[in-house]
């Protein structure tokens, strides 16, 4: 029994120890408990003072990069002005550099001005000595002036006295013509009358060398005036007023061209025209030129076998060219300055029949009109005669 009582109070203690134990540890963990949420309380101070810290932390990391971005741009923007200043030196120094050169230029001109200055003072010096020189030559002028007056008088004085003889002379020279004309044919014409009397009647009296002898007389006199024609032609040339108009010298020379006559068995010649314009001159002169031109190129293209004859013309400033080629016999180039001669002749006589006087005629006619007349030739390949007129205004 006594050992169920001390049980008893045994465990009654030990239950009182445990239910002080729990009390003990009961009043630890409300302290815990307390402490814990001391601490909690503490940490979501501090959570929330983290949050307040992060987000302060993120505004400053937001600053710095935009401190960042503006530092970048500011170091950009001041590498361009370090740049900008640079290219501002290196202007300056070749600015500097041609301030340095206009400078000596600056130099040398002054020195040039100098010498110009130095220069000038002499030549003014000079002109002042040729003013002087030229008031003497003025009073020498003036007196010579004075005597080319009286020079003058006299010459207008010889003039008219020397025209009047030209008038008289020139006068004497148509009556000596004349004269010459008439006095040469009436002995010609008797010479070939006579000649063929004796070839008519006389002809079975005559051997074979007599006939051809009586035929080389008949055929010189009449070459003879032939000649005194052209002479007489020639000779009024210098004579003849020039009466100038326009002329049409498609007409003009297509009835050239009409009037030709050829005998039966010549080669008629092809003509290739061009459409001419027309020229200021006298048209009876400018015929002769055209009739003596043609008539040259027909005959010293008449041993070919076909005659071609190429009529044109070109302008050349006022003037107007034309030309008659053919591509007939030509002539040697070197013996050019003899062309235009009077009794001058490239071909032999039994070559070719002719006077030698139809260049010449040309050249005077065309010189009279203020002209030129020319030629081109290569010696069987034909040759091209040119004459210029000056052209309708």
């Amino acid at each position: 029994m006594k050992k169920h009582i001390s049980d008893g109070l045994e465990t009654t203690h030990l239950l009182n120890l445990k239910n002080s134990e729990q009390k003990n540890q009961t009043a630890e963990l409300i302290i815990a408990n307390k402490e814990i949420a001391l601490q909690n309380e503490d940490k979501e101070n501090r959570a929330a003072e983290l949050i307040i810290a992060n987000k302060e932390l993120i505004f400053q990391i937001q600053e710095k990069e935009n401190r960042a971005a503006e530092l970048v741009i500011a170091n950009k923007e001041l590498a361009f002005q370090n740049e900008e200043k640079e290219n501002r030196a290196a202007e300056l120094v070749i600015a500097n550099k041609e301030l340095a050169f206009q400078n000596k230029e600056k130099e040398k001109r002054a020195a040039e001005l100098i010498i110009a200055n130095k220069e000038l003072a002499f030549q003014n010096k000079e002109k002042e000595k040729r003013a002087e020189e030229l008031i003497t030559a003025n009073r020498e002028l003036k007196n010579a002036e004075e005597d080319i007056r009286i020079l003058n008088e006299e010459l207008e004085q010889k003039v008219i006295e020397r025209t009047a003889q030209l008038e008289s002379a020139n006068k004497e020279l148509g009556s000596f013509s004349y004269s010459v004309s008439h006095d040469l044919r009436a002995p010609i014409r008797a010479i070939n009358g006579y000649s063929k009397i004796l070839l008519e009647d006389y002809v079975e009296n005559l051997d074979a060398e007599g006939e051809k002898i009586l035929q080389s007389i008949i055929y010189n006199s009449k070459k003879m005036g032939l000649l005194i024609d052209d002479l007489l032609a020639f000779s009024k040339l210098g004579r003849k007023p020039v009466t100038v108009a326009e002329i049409d010298m498609n007409g003009l020379v297509q009835q050239i061209k009409e009037e030709l006559i050829f005998e039966k068995g010549d080669h008629i010649p092809e003509f290739d025209f061009e459409i001419l314009p027309n020229a200021e001159g006298d048209k009876s002169l400018i015929r002769q030129v055209w009739i003596n031109l043609i008539s040259n190129a027909i005959k010293y293209a008449s041993n070919k076998a076909n005659t071609h004859i190429q009529i044109g013309s070109y302008l050349e400033e006022n003037m107007v060219v034309y030309f008659v080629k053919d591509n007939g016999a030509g002539f040697d180039m070197q013996y050019y300055d003899k062309l235009f001669g009077v009794f001058q002749r490239l071909h032999s006589q039994e070559e070719f029949e002719g006077t030698g006087i139809g260049l010449a005629i040309v050249q005077k006619i065309v010189h009279r009109h203020n002209g030129n007349v020319w030629a081109e030739s290569e010696l069987e390949k034909g040759s091209c005669f040119y004459f210029s007129l000056p052209a309708i205004n």
